[in-house]
């Protein structure tokens, strides 16, 4: 998997105001268990199976004790965080340099799962998934380093995977045949059928994956500024007008060169013995000798003659007017990383002057209509030696870009110094306490992809752990006066910076696919001037072709038995319960759950809105954000943010569309919203969060420009979203297309979702008094979006010792409440939205290079027997079938089958996907194989094993009681599901198979897919082909 560590630095707008890393002030130090005692650590510079310790913390407002130590033989380091958590997790890093654009660091991550000298299994980290429980596994290419982590709560499971990820980093196998599977290769793009000039293309996962990258936008951009930044840091995920020049030999050299314990970083965390963890890492390590390291942290440019400007061409995006299509930013150089106190003053520097709609930055570059959007690379980033600042649009005029930093320091110059009100900086600090009180599930992950950046560039690990000494030490700065203002003035304010800036060419794409046409002939031509003619370099393209595909074949089950694995009797029969009751508060039903949460109070609740015309359905999300973008009568939204920073960890509001447990039609919809504070604010919280509901003022003198810029925020970059998650919308599409509730779904979040808005502006543009309309529609959702009845229900979350306080709080809540309006939606229509509903069989032509696919098979809700034996065989299927017919042989970066718990459908999806047509094929061929396979004891436990990482994952206390506040779906009614899940055996997946998916009735399947169109969709003439209409 691609990452790029600071990839979307773009603050967050709207209700959830964004913390900073882990930091809280210095609060109330408990005692905890003997895992984090300093004292039963060994002594600085003590050893302790092959390791040399060299530092350690303990650090109390973490609850964690820190230790950095060194391989005595390979100098590999290590850095293991002690905490009282059983989620605990393991990684093993590596620096990587990327030396050209061809992707070697990524397809080597993809290469170096496919196989080792201890487990020649073929693709065992895909193996491996069904035999663990972890609840987090895979790998990471970012800039310059790849990570290989995992989490699970299992200490048998911990011990395997990290055998299988030791040995699979330190001796890959990297056969060729798994390089042209995962990298790149020419071939047929039907592997059965002989290699011809005409049906030859480029195929590999990891080169249809970045053919998807490069048709988004934003990906492409921030892509380019980081290559013209950083040049001596080359594109590490691979540029597929660069990846075929990528050989095997290069790409086993490499590794054999920095996947070295000299070149590695360790991390562990968790509940879990260290010395344990020494040992086997050890063992694994002290095979190799000493080597030198890769020491070069590479930098940016020298921006000291600036200002410098770049500009490149990228993709036109037909969901926004091609002449407010330009991206530019404004880039400058911050402080070393390794200046802790520095880096994280910045950090609140920048959040300030960008985060929410109240930021000086957000009013003078979107408010105003500059821009559409912040830029993909904007915010701050400080994963490299050297941070950087970037501060940039989307949406603009070719013409504005020009003058970009010019308007950027004059609003820095004007409006700066209001963004830094002790108030404002106040209400960051109350974010960093309420961020460490939170009791989240992925704190050991957070904690890895926090550290591993810093440390690969320079910043001691410890050093960045002491939270309260960098609170202290910038609050000490912060009181000598003036700190942040000095900040903006050394480092934004001055002509030492890079503007970069990308431009939309309509023939971009055309152009793409010219070059790879061209990039093809020139590899055959001189395929054919080594063979000697065109007829043997086809021949051995085919014979190439269909060696590998005997391989994928002939080796799915070969070597197996290496694989270390779990066993169903390692899941617990039941699962602990909590401890949830129902009560009655006015005329609301209210969850609560008693428990230790740190002294902070979750509340959550829904208001179900019945007979909701399709109309005003479809305007519900743009209803909610406009909650966040208006202030009221008497407070601004700046007033509004900064009031919820002071007072609260968040407060979100969201349409709620919620499937009955217990019917394939059912469902109730409405509203939810939640949010949470520490106990002594849960009264400003509520109020809070009444004002928004009702007293957000519409009326305001500004509401048509604040709904008009959201409108073109929503719209501009939607098609990048499609573009990552093309299957989701794939799979809501085709849903669509079979059931009233599933329709209505898509229209809250899926393309018609996105069609409508682009309608609202389009309509918006030609008419200005389009928009009183649609603000009276909105109103009307406001009159209805909450009442003091028996349509509220609420959850709770909170210490036992607060349960009497905040009945009295939400009890008075409630009674502040309107009362239920009676037929408020008699003056409209009930008729569907245009543009909500689709054929089973839609193809939606879209300019991606690659495509995805999603297929919807009607079935069973949550509360049948047959429930259970269906989400068995979507693992059977995802495991045993898809992704070696689709994945392995099709090339497509990802499929999978589904059948999640609130929906009554049975899915098949592919992502990133060359050949689409395939991919539908072996769907319908997924039920005749599921149906007559004889599956065997070990496929059904791994199959069991896989469903029961996702059911008995950690999760955050927030979440206590949740699926039954939202769903219905009760403890007991878990536990049933539980235990049908353990009893399922092959007789009944073949019974499933057959009577749902062999047997399925016409109507009750539908496809729906994304991508360009071929000449194939034509001639199968089943499909209702369709654009996106989302020109704005």
């Amino acid at each position: 998997m691609l990452r790029h560590v600071g990839q979307y630095g773009s603050p967050l707008h709207g209700v959830r105001p964004r913390c900073v890393g882990f930091l809280t002030p210095r609060s109330r130090v408990q005692r905890y268990a003997s895992v984090t005692n300093i004292e039963n650590f060994p002594a600085l510079g003590e050893q302790l199976h092959g390791f040399t310790l060299k530092q350690k913390k303990h650090v109390p407002e973490l609850h964690l004790t820190a230790l950095q130590l060194e391989h005595d033989k390979t100098g590999a380091e290590y850095l293991h965080v002690a905490r009282e958590d059983k989620n605990n997790v393991f990684a093993i890093n590596f620096k990587t340099n990327p030396i050209d654009r061809t992707g070697l660091p990524h397809i080597l991550e993809h290469v170096t799962l496919c196989g080792s000298e201890k487990f020649p299994v073929r693709d065992p980290f895909f193996k491996m998934m069904p035999r663990s429980l972890a609840n987090f596994m895979n790998a990471f290419t970012s800039s310059d380093y790849t990570s290989y982590p995992f989490a699970t709560t299992n200490a048998q499971d911990f011990r395997n995977l990290a055998s299988v990820y030791l040995d699979a980093t330190l001796h890959p196998l990297l056969k060729r045949t798994d390089f042209l599977q995962e990298g790149w290769r020419l071939g047929p793009e039907n592997p059965k059928e002989p290699a011809t000039d005409e049906n030859t293309i480029f195929k590999g996962v990891v080169y249809n994956e970045m053919k998807g990258q490069m048709s988004d936008a934003s990906y492409l951009y921030y892509i380019r500024f980081r290559e013209h930044l950083f040049p001596s840091l080359e594109n590490s995920g691979g540029d597929p007008e660069k990846m075929t020049n990528l050989t095997h030999e290069q790409l086993v050299k490499f590794s054999r060169e920095y996947y070295h314990p000299s070149n590695a970083k360790i991390f562990t965390y968790g509940n879990l013995p260290l010395a344990d963890h020494l040992q086997q890492v050890d063992q694994a390590l002290s095979q190799f000798s000493r080597a030198a390291k890769d020491a070069d942290l590479k930098g940016p440019i020298d921006l000291a003659d600036g200002p410098i400007t770049y500009e490149v061409s990228g993709p036109l995006d037909t969901m926004q007017p091609a002449e407010r299509q330009t991206k530019s930013s404004i880039s400058w150089l911050g402080c070393q990383s390794s200046d802790i106190v520095e880096n994280f003053s910045l950090s609140i520097m920048i959040s300030l002057l960008m985060s929410g709609y109240g930021s000086p930055l957000y009013q003078g570059l979107i408010e105003s209509g500059l821009g559409t959007n912040f830029s993909p690379n904007s915010g701050y980033d400080s994963s490299a030696k050297l941070s950087v600042v970037s501060i940039g649009l989307d949406g603009m005029k070719a013409e504005d870009a020009k003058g970009l930093r010019t308007t950027i320091q004059q609003i820095l110059r004007e409006k700066g110094s209001e963004a830094f009100q002790p108030h404002k900086v106040e209400g960051y600090m109350h974010q960093l306490e309420i961020a460490l009180k939170h009791k989240t599930s992925r704190f050991g992950m957070g904690l890895l992809d926090k550290t591993m950046p810093g440390w690969f560039n320079g910043t001691s690990p410890m050093d960045g752990l002491a939270w309260n000494e960098i609170i202290d030490a910038f609050k000490a700065r912060l009181a000598k006066g003036n700190l942040l203002e000095s900040l903006m003035e050394k480092y934004l304010l001055n002509d030492k910076s890079l503007q970069f800036t990308m431009d939309p060419a309509e023939s971009y794409n055309a152009e793409l696919e010219a070059q790879e046409q061209q990039r093809r002939a020139n590899i055959l031509e001189a395929q054919t001037r080594a063979a000697g003619s065109s007829e043997a370099v086809f021949e051995q393209l085919g014979k190439q072709e269909m060696e590998l595909l005997a391989e994928q074949e002939d080796a799915q089950h070969s070597n197996l038995e290496t694989l270390p694995t779990l066993h169903v009797k390692d899941i617990p029969r039941e699962k602990e319960k909590k401890s949830l009751r129902w009560d009655t508060i006015g005329q609301s039903r209210t969850l609560w759950r008693e428990t230790d949460t740190n002294g902070i109070t979750y509340f959550q609740a829904r208001y179900l809105i019945d007979q909701l015309p399709g109309e005003l359905r479809a305007l519900m999300p743009l209803f909610t954000e406009s909650l966040m973008r208006l202030g009221t009568k008497s407070m601004s939204v700046g007033d509004l943010e900064a009031e919820m920073l002071l007072k609260t960890g968040g407060i979100s509001v969201a349409p709620l569309l919620a499937p009955s447990p217990f019917s394939n039609t059912e469902y109730s919809e409405g509203l939810t919203f939640d949010g949470y504070a520490l106990d002594r604010n849960m009264p400003a919280m509520l109020d809070l969060m009444r004002t928004i509901l009702l007293e957000v003022d519409f009326d305001a003198p500004h509401a048509t420009s604040a709904i008009l810029e959201l409108l073109e925020s929503k719209t501009s970059g939607a098609l990048d979203s499609v573009a990552e998650m093309g299957h989701h919308f794939a799979v809501s599409s085709a849903a669509a297309a079979l059931s009233e509730r599933a329709q209505k779904r898509e229209q809250l979040s899926g393309l018609s979702q996105i069609e409508f808005s682009a309608k609202l502006l389009r309509s918006a543009r030609a008419d200005p008094q389009y928009l009183q309309e649609l603000i009276g529609k909105l109103k009307v959702i406001q009159r209805i979006a909450v009442a003091n009845s028996a349509d509220l229900s609420m959850r709770v979350v909170c210490e036992p010792s607060s349960v009497s306080t905040n009945q009295g709080l939400i009890q008075k809540f409630t009674q502040r409440l309107p009362q239920a309006q009676t037929a408020p939606f008699a003056e409209y229509s009930s008729q569907p939205v245009p543009g909500s509903t689709f054929s089973r069989n839609t193809f939606f032509n879209m300019p991606f290079q690659v495509s995805y696919t999603g297929t919807c098979i009607n079935t069973v809700p949550f509360g049948s027997p047959d429930k259970a034996p269906l989400t068995i065989l979507s693992q059977l299927l995802t495991h045993n079938f898809l992704l070696r017919e689709v994945r392995e042989k099709g090339g497509a970066y990802g499929a999978s089958a589904s059948t999640g718990p609130s929906r009554s459908l049975f899915t098949m999806s592919s992502y990133r996907d060359p050949n689409p047509r395939n991919a539908l094929n072996i769907f319908r061929k997924a039920g005749e194989f599921a149906q007559d396979r004889a599956w065997s004891d070990r496929e059904l436990e791994e199959s069991k094993l896989s469903v029961f990482q996702g059911i008995d994952a950690p999760t955050s206390v927030s979440s206590d009681g949740a699926k039954e506040f939202m769903y219905g779906i009760t403890e007991e009614m878990d536990q049933q599901m539980r235990e049908q899940l353990l009893s399922v055996n092959k007789d009944d997946i073949q019974r499933v198979a057959r009577d749902y998916l062999v047997n399925a009735k016409e109507e009750d399947v539908s496809t729906a897919i994304l991508g360009e169109k071929k000449s194939w969709v034509d001639e199968d003439k089943k499909y209702h082909v369709r654009g996106l209409n989302v020109s704005a």
